[in-house]
């Protein structure tokens, strides 16, 4: 595998709610395979410790939130990515640069508190995940959300931009019912349980499980309705309908709206169609500064739909999020 020389990108434009289909990763999971020698106890994929790989030098003591990625354990954490979401760091020996990234990410990974798992493939032992994930350089980092590959990064990024992308994750990961966190010794150990959720919460989440958004935001509505204060309620609406929102739309799609988006800047369809992909794919920041530079520029009813998306928008992020207290700044600037 040919590498050419890595560069950071921003994370994909893709939908990271609605990739089913964008990579088949059906053959990986069927594939049979020996479990390789030094794999991890029972409940735990792998661990890493080869001599000249990431993380090299321990044997893996301490550090049970990473696992190196074999074709024998691969299944194992594309099931475990419905209970957290699982950081896949494909690196190769060729690169040191994408090696000690690995490295880094590790360390990124454990501050989290069992929210994250990392995943480390070498791609020269596992070109078929390579493939899959469509690589064209190492480091390449890519992420399992109930199976389906949430595209983060290509080449190398300073740890505030992947904290940045891992928080945003979390609440696509959330947004889809992953909400776990793995215990102290690693993926299989025991956790407490989680306190049932109120009723029509629980109806809404298991919607969400089958797909079903709209029956999903039907029960967030009746939540509101029987307590208005109901703040989870509120923030579960607006995600659940940015996700029915974006459903329908495949990655070709997602192109044509952004090159329709910048040739018509007064277009409201378009302008909060990309708003949404913007916010849903990690770039916060854009999606809101677009919906509040078109308020800036128009009057009338149009203006106003424009600020109730973005109203849900700031429901989708969080309320105390910095970025979102930017925009209101800025939405205030435009009003007033």
């Amino acid at each position: 595998m040919t590498s050419p020389a890595s560069r950071p990108v921003p994370p994909a434009a893709a939908n990271p709610l609605n990739l089913r289909g964008a990579v088949d990763l059906s053959a990986l999971k069927q594939r049979p395979a020996a479990p390789p020698a030094g794999s991890g106890p029972a409940g735990v994929p792998g661990t890493p410790g080869t001599p000249g790989e990431p993380g090299a030098g321990n044997g893996g003591a301490g550090r049970p939130l990473r696992v190196d990625i074999t074709e024998a354990n691969f299944q194992e954490l594309v099931e475990l990515s419905a209970q957290v979401p699982v950081v896949v760091a494909l690196w190769a020996a060729y690169s040191p640069g994408s090696a000690a990234l690995v490295d880094v990410l590790e360390g990124i990974v454990d501050s989290y508190g069992g929210q994250l798992v990392l995943g480390a493939a070498d791609v020269d032992v596992f070109p078929q995940l390579a493939q899959a994930f469509q690589v064209q350089a190492v480091p390449t980092a890519v992420a399992l959300v109930k199976g389906q590959p949430v595209p983060l990064f290509q080449g190398g990024a300073e740890e505030a931009q992947v904290r940045s992308l891992l928080d945003e994750l979390l609440k696509v990961a959330a947004a889809n019912g992953v909400t776990g966190r793995i215990g102290a010794g690693g993926p299989g150990a025991a956790e407490p349980e989680a306190p049932p959720l109120p009723p029509l919460h629980q109806m809404a989440f298991d919607a969400i499980e089958a797909g079903d958004y709209a029956a999903a935001a039907e029960a967030y509505r009746q939540a509101l309705l029987e307590m208005p204060a109901d703040a989870e309620a509120k923030a579960g609406l607006a995600q659940v309908e940015l996700m029915d929102r974006l459903q329908p739309l495949a990655a070709a799609d997602t192109e044509a709206l952004r090159q329709r988006a910048a040739g018509e800047p007064d277009n409201l369809e378009a302008q909060l169609a990309v708003a949404d992909l913007d916010v849903a794919g990690g770039h916060v920041e854009d999606g809101l500064g677009r919906i509040v530079a078109f308020i800036g520029r128009n009057f009338g009813p149009e203006r106003e739909t424009a600020r109730v998306r973005l109203l849900e928008l700031f429901d989708v992020v969080g309320a105390t999020d910095e970025r979102v207290a930017k925009a209101r700044q800025n939405l205030a600037r435009v009003l007033f």
